[in-house]
């Protein structure tokens, strides 16, 4: 009891000793405010340009309205280095470029727990927003422009998170850069509301657990979602429109969902799986890709069913002697290009769907062999597989096709 009334009077006082500062833009002011300031004060930055770059060592809010923190092009603008501090309604740019510091707009470090980056907008740094080794962060609401006057690998990620367990980027709007996020050796994050443009990666994840990419847009980017090294992600409700080499990528991850996302007119897999097992993939669509879906290097042991694949070149690649059903508890998934029939209506085929046959795997071993698809010996063969099944070599089967595919709208942010 006294430990709680002590507590209670710490605080009481911290709250009646706190100061709301106009800090006017005028050079050398920001410095010795945020030096002079108390736990609680809140920092106002009039309009017009403040220089940094400043290091917060106090529980304080920095905000402004129209105030733009420049830090000069040296080390990182604002850098945190205690809990609950919070960023917000600035313009920060001109951080550093190395990335052995990893130069940002706001770095914080491993003591800012529960620290607020938001509404700001963050402009022409190496890094937008580096969530270093705390925990419980918040990164929401920014706009983040990163650089580009790098080749696209030499530049730095909008939001990068390091070992930051339970931290959360919501809602931010992130172009240029490297990647979007990425997360490197964390857990129990969120990544949600985001849209990603003219990026290597929109998420990318590497040895990173439990954690959720939910109701993003990854549009025109080289890759939209790709998941490395992890387990037990949730990939839901997400959207990928134009990423030109995969929508989602699952590469030795286990143990994760992809449920309820939307790919759409990719350059090359709507969806690839590499040495991923026991994931679960479901009510998605993929359409308007070369390849629907493309698994391989003994990805096994997967629940795929619910999904929609529309109008891709190659539905489905795979190479393998054994026969994979992507049918769970009597259904299967849709296909478009298969002329499905329903007698029974119960909205399930009554037909089994084989997507490959052996003359595909020869063209995907050996390219050349294009040359004698018009050939009667390939059509002989074809024919020959179409009427008995029993020639196949193996491959993925659907026993209960669906008659109607999954619908997902997209966001919404698609034309702002």
């Amino acid at each position: 009891m006294l430990l709680r009334a002590g507590v209670l009077l710490v605080l009481l006082s911290s709250s009646l000793g706190a100061a709301e500062i106009t800090v006017p833009a005028k050079p050398g002011a920001l410095k010795a405010a945020v030096g002079r300031a108390a736990d609680g004060d809140v920092l106002r930055l009039a309009p017009g340009t403040h220089f940094g770059p400043i290091t917060i060592r106090h529980r304080i809010v920095l905000e402004g309205d129209g105030a733009v923190v420049d830090g000069r092009e040296t080390g990182s603008v604002i850098t945190v280095e205690v809990p609950d501090v919070i960023v917000r309604g600035l313009t920060i740019r001109g951080s550093g470029s190395s990335h052995e510091t990893r130069d940002a707009g706001v770095r914080l470090g491993k003591k800012a727990t529960r620290a607020r980056v938001e509404n700001n907008r963050l402009v022409g740094n190496l890094y937008g927003v580096d969530v270093h080794g705390t925990h419980d962060a918040l990164v929401t609401g920014n706009v983040i422009e990163g650089r580009r006057d790098h080749r696209v690998n030499d530049r730095g990620n909008g939001v990068y998170v390091w070992n930051a367990p339970g931290s959360a980027v919501e809602g931010n709007d992130i172009r240029w850069g490297r990647d979007g996020i990425f997360v490197n050796t964390s857990r129990r994050n969120t990544f949600r509301g985001n849209r990603f443009r003219d990026l290597r990666f929109a998420v990318h994840y590497m040895y990173a657990n439990d954690s959720e990419v939910s109701g993003n847009l990854s549009v025109g980017n080289d890759l939209g979602y790709a998941v490395m090294y992890s387990k037990k992600v949730r990939v839901i409700g997400n959207v990928s429109i134009n990423d030109r080499e995969h929508g989602v990528m699952l590469n030795y991850t286990n143990q994760s969902v992809v449920q309820g996302n939307l790919v759409q007119d990719g350059g090359n897999r709507c969806t690839f799986l590499y040495n991923a097992h026991k994931n679960r993939i479901e009510g998605n669509r993929f359409e308007r890709c070369d390849i629907g879906i493309h698994f391989t290097a003994g990805s096994e042991r997967n629940r795929i069913t619910g999904n929609a694949f529309v109008g891709n070149r190659t539905q489905v690649k795979y190479v393998g002697s054994r026969w994979l059903d992507w049918s769970v508890d009597g259904r299967g998934n849709y296909w478009s290009d298969f002329a499905a029939y329903d007698i029974d209506g119960d909205g399930i085929a009554d037909a089994t769907y084989r997507p490959n046959d052996s003359m595909d795997h020869v063209l995907w071993s050996q390219p050349a062999a294009k040359l004698l698809l018009g050939s009667p010996a390939v059509q002989l063969m074809r024919w020959a597989q179409s009427e008995f099944p029993a020639l196949l070599p193996g491959g993925v089967i659907d026993r209960h096709p669906l008659m109607q595919p999954a619908e997902i709208p997209a966001t919404g942010w698609e034309g702002s």
